[in-house]
């Protein structure tokens, strides 16, 4: 079993390395806020400064002379300022041997920056991920695989879902971007629809259930999704990464996004919670 350091235990991160550590891989495990690493170093991991210890500089948990079976860093961090904060620290500490693997979504230009950075003798595959908590729990994850898949990491990758195989480095970062804005894109035109049928006084239930009969069936069951957790500040954040990528006017999105950042006090809720959550009571005129 593969020997593997996974930093970054939010939401997503932690239920992917619970599912590696139940696998029976021996895991090093860090996070940023270091409680959120103690329930698993409970369970038998081992925190970036010792077995009991929580959490320790990222070179603490992902440097050292790779294992035999080959060691493998796993990374999951919010954002590229975050992704460039952890890599300054664990970048000096690798070895020839370690596969890293960033399922972070931090767009293409960003793992292209990360693996000029990378020493000789390290592999670098970017594998961002679709799905929410309740499917990293479950193990159902589509993971977009972009880069080598050295058989270390593509049996590591098989336990946290559906590996699509995306193509050259960064092809999985890439299509992570498309998927994802098109999701949020989703759930804001749902969003958008319901606020309109509110005001043209029709009943809430009725609207969601004549859309979720159409073509629109997917981004209204993501609308309404009660085991999910995906920020708005991180749909936010993604959206503005795909404006930023994108070579061509994305009008749509870039509305999207100042709908994203319209209510800052939503910013920790769901994506869920752009919905309008009460139905007006009176049709305007009326």
């Amino acid at each position: 079993m593969e020997k593997i350091a996974f930093l970054g235990l939010g939401s997503m991160g932690l239920p992917m390395a619970r599912r590696l550590l139940a696998a029976g891989h021996p895991l090093t495990v860090w996070n940023r806020t270091p409680h959120k690493a103690g329930p698993l170093v409970a369970a038998g991991a081992r925190g970036g400064g010792g077995r009991g210890r929580a959490a320790a500089p990222p070179g603490a948990a992902g440097g050292g002379a790779p294992a035999r079976p080959p060691h493998v860093d796993i990374r999951w961090l919010a954002a590229p300022a975050a992704a460039r904060a952890v890599a300054d620290a664990v970048i000096p500490a690798l070895r020839p041997g370690v596969h890293w693997i960033d399922t972070s979504t931090v767009g293409p230009d960003t793992i292209a920056e990360l693996s000029a950075r990378l020493p000789e003798g390290i592999s670098l595959t970017d594998a961002p991920v679709m799905g929410s908590v309740d499917r990293a729990e479950a193990g159902q994850l589509w993971v977009l695989a972009g880069g080598p898949l050295p058989g270390p990491v593509r049996g590591v990758l098989d336990r946290l879902g559906e590996v699509t195989e995306c193509g050259a480095p960064g092809s999985g970062a890439a299509l992570k971007l498309v998927l994802i804005n098109a999701v949020i894109g989703g759930v804001a035109l749902v969003s958008e629809a319901l606020r309109l049928g509110q005001s043209l006084g029709l009943p809430a239930d009725l609207v969601r259930g004549e859309l979720a009969r159409g073509p629109l069936a997917g981004a209204v069951a993501r609308t309404f999704a009660a085991g999910s957790h995906f920020p708005v500040a991180l749909a936010a954040k993604d959206v503005a990464l795909a404006l930023d990528t994108a070579a061509t006017p994305l009008p749509l999105l870039r509305a999207v996004h100042g709908e994203l950042t319209a209510r800052p006090e939503l910013a920790g809720e769901d994506l869920s919670r752009i919905r309008p959550l009460t139905p007006l009571r009176d049709r305007p005129g009326a």
